[in-house]
């Protein structure tokens, strides 16, 4: 290296090839890579999240040689990694003779911490860029809501739509008419059309993987080294992104809360493993889709319906995190405190919804949001889970889980711990909704109709349960109106019954 140096420092979620870093080529500027125990272990992960972001990483890391950058990559089983990011920073700025650190802004606020911290006990130079990635600043959010009671995503997602002219007429109004098309989108999937096939190319880390599991590094799940499925390159996420729009797009608006155990990822993109480290820029995915209606292959309603999910949630969920850390995840509302059962580990349970989707988890490292929130969360909500154990479990587990995105919707959306900073209901059902959206309950062990008894489903009587207990809190919400209305309705015995049934459900649940 040139005397006088400057570190670039690029996190595992930060592999945007496109990123102004790299459009010259500096004989004074070093990329540094590294793989940490500190970032495999902050929480127990799925097996193939640390392959996939360690083969990204690799990847990048590969293409900047080729395109004759200076590289340093740290493995995960160097000798000379301290497995700490501060550590690892102290040993290369001297061996380097490094005299500017420079790194892009951190997504997750731990990180962001621990590089500002370090920053200001260093003697030379530190700044901090921008990863050039999302629509909005980090604060963006929490400005626009400044001085109001609650944060509502529509307000968030109208003023993202004009500000950034997508689907907006002329006028600055809504093309067709409205702005969101959700209850146009809430179909159940019969079977046909048919799941497309995975548009993802499989590659073999099994050496990677040999590598991990032999550093000492420990995980969850199917690691599916051999036949890994995650695209590790922006031109494998774009080839991922032009199959979604043109094989599974035109169907998902329609079934995009549907669930079945014959299809594991029915019509959804898959794109949010590339989206969250910066593979694919969340514009172009907005453009494609933006295009594929223009161009008449897919419904308005299908169109918005995914574009909301970018432009609206994800960037709205980014500026919520920014604006509540790091009180957030400590938020418990309800006083939640029962461990995990066991099976969500192995996806053991009689519960046929809960055995697919967990089981879905651990086999593929993802699923999808109705999966994620109305069959494991909703399940976790009326059961009592510990709300951080529950964060912990939902980080580690999907691919495309970092602590900004999922924090808030497991917390906030799902676990409604914060007690409705982020949503304006608790998002709970009986079998009655996930009968209606799935096969699930076809051939499951627990009878969807039953509230009581050992072959009751035990979604009907956590649910009143969990209404009943929490009337002090939730009775007084709107939108909970006619859910308390029927429960006043019931007789004494009748509650008294389903309060016995929740019990026992609850101390049972490694049983269930």
């Amino acid at each position: 290296m040139n005397p006088g140096t400057t570190l670039r420092l690029i996190l595992g979620d930060q592999l945007n090839p496109r990123h102004t870093w790299f459009e010259q080529q500096r004989g004074d500027v070093l990329y540094v890579f590294m793989e940490m125990r500190q970032e495999t272990d902050y929480v127990l992960h799925h097996a193939q999240k640390v392959i996939a972001i360690f083969a990204a990483m690799r990847e990048l890391a590969r293409q900047l040689r080729a395109a004759g950058h200076c590289v340093y990559y740290l493995g995960i089983d160097d000798p000379d990694n301290r497995q700490a990011l501060p550590d690892n920073l102290d040993a290369l700025i001297v061996r380097f003779s490094v005299r500017v650190l420079e790194y892009q802004a951190p997504d997750e606020w731990r990180l962001d911490e621990q590089l500002a911290d370090y920053a200001r006990r260093q003697s030379i130079p530190c700044r901090m860029v921008d990863s050039e990635h999302f629509y909005t600043l980090r604060d963006e959010a929490g400005r626009l809501f400044s001085g109001r009671k609650q944060w509502l995503m529509e307000h968030f997602y109208r003023h993202m739509r004009v500000q950034h002219r997508v689907l907006i007429d002329d006028d600055s109004r809504p093309v067709g008419g409205q702005w969101n098309f959700d209850h146009d989108n809430r179909k159940p999937w019969p079977g046909l059309p048919s799941e497309p096939a995975d548009f993802r190319a499989p590659h073999d880390h099994s050496a990677l993987w040999q590598t991990i599991v032999s550093a000492g590094v420990n995980s969850f799940g199917d690691a599916n080294a051999a036949q890994l499925a995650w695209p590790i390159s922006r031109a494998e996420a774009l080839q991922q992104l032009d199959a979604f729009i043109e094989k599974a797009l035109p169907h998902f608006g329609d079934f995009q809360d549907a669930m079945s155990h014959r299809a594991w990822r029915m019509f959804h993109s898959l794109l949010s493993f590339a989206l969250n480290t910066k593979l694919l820029d969340p514009r172009e995915v907005v453009a494609r889709a933006d295009a594929a209606w223009r161009a008449g292959s897919v419904s308005l309603a299908t169109a918005e319906g995914f574009i909301r999910q970018i432009i609206g949630w994800r960037e709205y969920i980014r500026g919520f995190y920014w604006a509540h850390m790091p009180p957030y995840v400590e938020q418990n509302v309800f006083g939640h405190s029962r461990a995990l059962p066991q099976w969500f580990w192995n996806g053991q349970t009689r519960m046929r919804c809960l055995a697919h989707a967990i089981g879905q988890s651990l086999e593929q490292a993802y699923a999808h949001h109705i999966q994620r929130l109305m069959v494991i969360g909703n399940f976790a909500l009326l059961a009592g889970l510990e709300p951080a154990a529950v964060h912990r479990w939902y980080l580690g587990v999907y691919v495309d889980a970092f602590e900004w995105v999922e924090l808030p919707n497991t917390l906030g959306m799902s676990q409604f711990a914060d007690g409705g900073l982020l949503a304006t209901k608790p998002y709970v059902s009986s079998a009655a909704y996930i009968d209606r959206m799935s096969d699930y309950c076809k051939g499951c062990h627990y009878d969807k109709k039953l509230r009581t008894g050992e072959r009751a489903c035990p979604y009907n009587a956590l649910y009143w349960d969990f209404f009943a207990r929490n009337a002090g809190t939730l009775s007084t919400n709107r939108r909970l109106g006619l859910v308390y209305r029927q429960l006043a309705k019931m007789d004494e015995a009748t509650r008294r019954a389903l309060q016995e049934q929740a019990d026992g459900l609850r101390n049972s649940l490694d049983r269930l």
